[in-house]
């Protein structure tokens, strides 16, 4: 859909930072929104849903369990 978010889990990543998800969670709620940059009115909503989604992403790579390599949770770097 994005072309411009990256895979943020092992093999093709060793980490990933807050930084890394939410620039990923900005490049998707920016993408289905049609904003670049939200209206002042809009601003508010467009923040809520990348935190959201930040917050989702980082949820979904401490639960993946990578086969063959690091385990549970090394996709977003925590210790688990």
């Amino acid at each position: 859909m994005c072309r411009s978010i990256k895979t943020l889990r092992p093999p093709y990543v060793d980490s990933v930072t807050e930084t890394d998800m939410r620039a990923a969670a900005l490049q998707y709620v920016r993408k289905i929104s049609g904003f670049r940059q939200p209206a002042p009115h809009n601003a508010e909503a467009f923040d809520k849903a990348v935190e959201a989604i930040a917050a989702a992403t980082e949820e979904l790579l401490g639960s993946l369990e990578v086969r063959g390599g690091a385990g549970k949770g090394a996709g977003a770097g925590a210790a688990r």
